[in-house]
């Protein structure tokens, strides 16, 4: 991965060229934002162009041996921990989904969701974990010396899913780092760290990519017309993860689904129609977990997108299709009177379902309660 793969975040790329230059190099960055935008392409292109051999104009060179194992997710200093299956085998879970990792990265460019990364190797219906032993492993890792080149390195993708076990004995390293050794975290949710971790780490805010940069990849990587290029852009707001679904097919296909049912669950709550709305959440509960998961974050989407047209705030919605004709319609019904407690409920659910809850018990719950935020209609 090199700094010109990488969609945007041109300042991002200039701190750290900077930082390399003038010697300040921290042993610990911590990448934080959501998947789309970067954090895990930025770390490997930074991993990448300190031990690039051959550095030219502020860029790895891509071509000397360690820039090729690096392109290649293979080099012998670069190591990985992140959410895998369980496995009965003696290695460690992330070495034993180490082909499938390299396939996810380098298939996405390293723009991926963690639904997407679950879905590609079973985990769709499990909570993804890492364990201690996945810690006590690239511990033993680091303790070699380096193989070939100048500089270490763990990613770390996702750590907020670390048990504490895991996330001690992490701690322990970063107090007390092997020179020249490298830990880059990518963490789309950093609150859920140790605040020891987090005292001990460089953090890097990863944020929107800019409309400009998102629209040239629409048009280079996805052969959007440029005259659409700008509208895919604006919809995709500031992530690659979105922009891609935009052109994918199983990612329409699921996005279409997701309409599907919430469309389906506001037209049976605004009607009150409370049998339909059991069927409904029946239907729900026979989902996996990670597509209820997406479902819920999917739908506060579109409330949150709903209630800015109410608002009156069209020209910067991320709508279009099908989502955007049925929220012009259903806008008006998603008011100052019940939008607080629609995302409640919904936020409620989606914390219900990643505590493993009964499906069945709660979204029947969550369908019946959502017909009650509509008993109020707006005048006409």
């Amino acid at each position: 991965m090199r700094f010109k793969d990488i969609v945007g975040q041109e300042s991002i790329k200039e701190v750290l060229r900077r930082g390399h230059e003038s010697g300040r190099v921290s042993h610990a960055l911590l990448f934080t934002g959501e998947s789309g935008r970067g954090g895990l392409a930025l770390a490997l292109a930074y991993f990448q162009y300190l031990n690039c051999t051959n550095r030219q104009g502020g860029d790895s060179c891509g071509v000397c041996p360690s820039c090729r194992q690096a392109e290649a997710l293979a080099h012998p200093d670069l190591h990985f921990v992140f959410p895998a299956p369980t496995t009965k085998e003696s290695r460690s879970a992330c070495d034993a989904a180490l082909p499938a990792w390299r396939e996810m990265v380098s298939s996405s460019g390293g723009y991926f969701s963690e639904q997407e990364w679950y879905a590609s190797v079973g985990m769709e219906n499990k909570q993804g974990l890492i364990s201690k032993k996945e810690a006590d492993e690239v511990i033993r890792k680091l303790s070699f010396k380096a193989f070939e080149s100048e500089w270490k390195a763990v990613v770390m993708w996702l750590p907020e899913r670390m048990n504490d076990s895991s996330a001690n004995c992490l701690l322990k390293i970063l107090e007390e780092p092997w020179d020249k050794t490298l830990f880059l975290l990518v963490s789309e949710h950093p609150e859920k760290l140790l605040a020891t971790i987090l005292s001990r780490t460089q953090e890097v805010s990863v944020g929107r990519i800019d409309r400009e940069a998102l629209a040239k990849a629409a048009v280079e990587r996805f052969g959007v017309a440029a005259a659409d290029a700008a509208d895919a852009a604006r919809v995709a707001d500031g992530s690659m993860v979105t922009l891609k679904a935009l052109f994918s097919a199983e990612a329409a296909e699921m996005r279409s689904e997701n309409f599907s049912h919430f469309a389906s669950l506001m037209r049976l709550a605004y009607g009150q129609k409370h049998m339909e709305l059991m069927e409904w959440a029946e239907q729900m509960a026979k989902l996996g977990r990670e597509r209820q998961k997406h479902f819920l974050e999917y739908s506060l989407g579109m409330l949150r997108e709903s209630y800015m047209l109410t608002a009156g705030l069209s020209p910067i919605s991320y709508l279009w299709g099908e989502e955007a004709a049925f929220c012009t319609k259903f806008a008006p019904f998603v008011n100052n009177s019940n939008i607080e407690l629609l995302i409640g409920a919904f936020e409620r659910t989606l914390r219900d379902v990643m505590a493993n809850g009964n499906a069945r018990i709660v979204f029947i719950h969550f369908a019946l309660a959502a017909s009650k935020f509509f008993l109020n209609r707006p005048n006409k």
